[in-house]
């Protein structure tokens, strides 16, 4: 495609689509981390009159136009601009399929279900937001049969394409499944073990919100966050955000408990970092983006629970969480800290679940979500749904909806299709790591100092560099040697829970 004026003009239709895509993200990062209240029907309008910007820039009748010229072409040598190709002619299909005006309501109806979804959860009243919650789950309909007919895939499947192409809702049931087997025999052998050892003694604090902040930052910045291109800020619901040269993340804070602010900016960390090293040759094309959010999840999940819960940095951790908070040097010995961070649950919360136990919380999400797209479960039926399914998979009724199916913003942002991911990330992040471990000489003695560098580096080697030129079970394969292999993740929690 060299000296290809189609291709050209492609090249920078997708810059315009993804600078105003990134417009709307640091919007959403305002919306949760810095608006006020009152800033919020103002800025639904705002996403949503840029949602539909970047929907008409890819809809306009020359990008067909273009994308034919430029696919008659000969094929490209060079994999990077054959699969921007292609990856734009994906997106123009996707585009293409949903109408403008769908956009746009959808963009209006999320921005204003997030905002009374906050109001719910807090007051853990579910009906506060099911009004809002059907509209948005409507729109979901129409938006994933429209997909759906223009990709030639199931409803959902077309939803899931959004997240993660190349996986659809066979594959992960087919993996889900094999999950559960493996729970129901391991959870109560974990359970069992850990019954016989001695209990861990949470460090008592209070823990100030000043020198949680601080310590986080320097644990940001040790793992490799550069806060030239970063911010560190607060949110109901951790995440990360921005751009790749101005990543966001955000976490939030408990005086009694310090836990949570630092293992959610651990996590926030590895998939700012993915966004930090993206292709920047490839900037703001389809190509140089992540490759999914099962991917992207695997770069958060190796950094926070492959690497940084084992007892080599756990160690450090404890020794800087002592010179911030003092106390009995005790608790934040690695003996208790393991024992303590590394403890098998079973629980109501998702983000504070176990790794042995979170994709039981997955599952059932998957399940429920499936089932809202396809209609066969009407958002009013949705709290009992859930309480059933959850005393199912753990055995436990929620007290409330708040700590039930108000925990999560996904659904009242409008993300269905999402949650596998999570699971899948889990899953390639074990895979990759048991490769890393192999490859990396020092690594343990490296992460004893706090210093993640030698495990980055590989990964910034191995995915963040070869953004979406492959997709997730090619770039598993690429570092590897084989597509998603679900028993290495099952390996990883036998080796750390029962041995």
């Amino acid at each position: 495609m060299k000296n290809s004026y189609p291709y050209d003009r492609l090249l920078k239709r997708f810059e315009r689509v993804a600078t105003i895509n990134e417009c709307a993200s640091v919007l959403g990062w305002d919306a949760a981390a810095m608006m006020p209240v009152g800033g919020g029907a103002a800025r639904g309008d705002q996403l949503a009159i840029l949602a539909g910007l970047a929907h008409a820039q890819l809809t306009a009748p020359e990008v067909a136009d273009d994308l034919a010229a430029a696919e008659a072409l000969p094929a490209s040598p060079d994999p990077w601009p054959a699969a921007n190709l292609r990856l734009m002619r994906h997106a123009h299909m996707r585009a293409t399929a949903v109408p403008a005006d769908l956009i746009e309501a959808q963009a209006r109806a999320n921005s204003k279900c997030e905002k009374v979804w906050r109001e719910a959860k807090s007051a853990a009243n579910f009906s506060l937001v099911r009004p809002h919650l059907t509209e948005v789950v409507k729109l979901v309909q129409q938006q994933a049969v429209a997909l759906g007919e223009g990709l030639g895939m199931s409803p959902y499947d077309a939803l899931m394409d959004g997240y993660q192409q190349g996986i659809g809702a066979s594959d992960v049931a087919s993996i889900f499944g094999a999950y559960e087997n493996f729970l129901a025999e391991n959870l109560p052998l974990a359970e069992q073990r850990q019954a016989k050892q001695q209990a861990p003694v949470k460090p008592p604090g209070p823990f100030p919100i000043a020198t949680q902040e601080t310590l986080c930052r320097r644990v940001a910045q040790r793992i490799g966050l550069d806060f030239d291109h970063a911010r560190l800020d607060r949110s109901a619901h951790p995440f990360s955000g921005g751009t790749p040269t101005d990543v966001r993340i955000t976490t939030r804070y408990d005086l009694a408990d310090c836990s949570q602010s630092i293992m959610a900016v651990i996590h926030e960390t590895g998939h700012a970092l993915y966004e930090r090293g993206l292709p920047r040759a490839h900037a703001r094309q389809p190509v140089g983006e992540a490759a999914g959010m099962g991917i992207h999840e695997s770069q958060s999940l190796i950094v926070e629970m492959q690497a940084c819960r084992t007892d080599e940095y756990l160690d450090w951790l404890g020794r800087s969480l002592h010179a911030a908070f003092g106390g009995d040097p005790k608790h934040y010995e690695v003996e208790n800290l393991s024992r303590l961070w590394r403890r098998v649950e079973r629980g109501l919360i998702r983000v504070e679940a176990d790794e042995m136990t979170y994709p039981a919380h997955v599952i059932m999400r998957f399940r429920l979500e499936r089932a809202m797209v396809s209609g066969n479960l009407s958002v009013a039926d949705l709290p009992g749904a859930w309480n059933a399914a959850i005393k199912d998979l753990m055995g436990l009724t929620p007290p409330n909806d708040a700590v039930g199916c108000l925990q999560d913003i996904h659904w009242y942002d409008g993300a269905f299709g999402y949650f596998p991911s999570y699971t899948l990330g889990a899953m390639a992040a074990a895979q990759l790591m048991a490769v890393a471990a192999r490859q990396i000489q020092g690594l343990k003695t490296a992460m004893g100092l706090g210093d993640l560098s030698p495990l980055i580096n590989w990964l910034k080697a191995n995915v963040h560099a070869h953004g979406s030129v492959m997709g997730f079970n090619e770039l598993l394969t690429a570092a590897t040697g084989k597509p998603l292999d679900p028993t290495d993740f099952q390996a990883h929690l036998r080796a750390r829970y029962l041995s």
